[in-house]
């Protein structure tokens, strides 16, 4: 799916294409822009070292867990999520590094009905915000977006009153009956060349 790349996250560096590393308080300052900013401070944040290896910047204080850029991927992507989301998250990234694409979902949708796998018991919330790049002198996101998901496994069309149609005015329900299924907010995007926080 469309979103499916925040499971897809790597290392931050410098604005997209620029491979100039940042610093880890950098690496912070972008990943958690994908939180409101009143979950922004307690956030915990995992991102990448030089070698590759998934570290933890910063511990947290509150019930946030967020990532940071891929850059090996084109323009900027980062995502913060609820704690209880953190095992169906984590599996996706240890299936991505073993070079499963195409049916993670698959993978991780039976295992949750296997019970091998937990998934929150309650809504939880994805933020996940892209654009251009990260601006570290603005502390910004060019050209930014912002969409949010909440997670509701198993909820259907039935359950919740919502469609399966996309919409960009109106939340719709993605992957209904199954382990993975999530409300996507998904607002019109801005007009391109906006700038920073446009």
């Amino acid at each position: 799916m469309g979103h499916a790349s925040y499971l897809a996250v790597l290392a931050l560096t410098a604005g997209a294409g620029t491979g100039a590393a940042q610093t880890p308080a950098a690496q912070i300052a972008a990943a958690v822009l994908a939180a409101p900013e009143d979950r922004r401070a307690g956030a915990k944040v995992l991102s990448w070292d030089a070698s590759g290896k998934l570290v933890t910047l910063r511990e947290g204080s509150n019930d946030m867990i967020c990532l940071g850029d891929d850059p090996k991927t084109e323009g900027f992507e980062s995502n913060c999520y609820h704690i209880s989301l953190e095992p169906y998250m984590a599996r996706g990234r240890e299936l991505l590094a073993q070079g499963v694409t195409g049916d993670r979902n698959q993978i991780r949708w039976k295992e949750v009905q296997e019970g091998k796998l937990m998934m929150p018991e309650k809504p939880a919330i994805l933020y996940t915000l892209t654009g251009t790049r990260f601006n570290e002198a603005t502390g910004k996101v060019d050209e930014e977006y912002r969409r949010s998901t909440v997670y509701t496994p198993f909820a259907t069309t039935e359950s919740t009153g919502l469609s399966t149609k996309a919409s960009s005015t109106d939340p719709w329900i993605m992957f209904p009956g199954t382990a993975g299924a999530h409300i996507m907010i998904t607002p019109p995007r801005p007009a391109r060349g906006g700038g920073a926080g446009s």
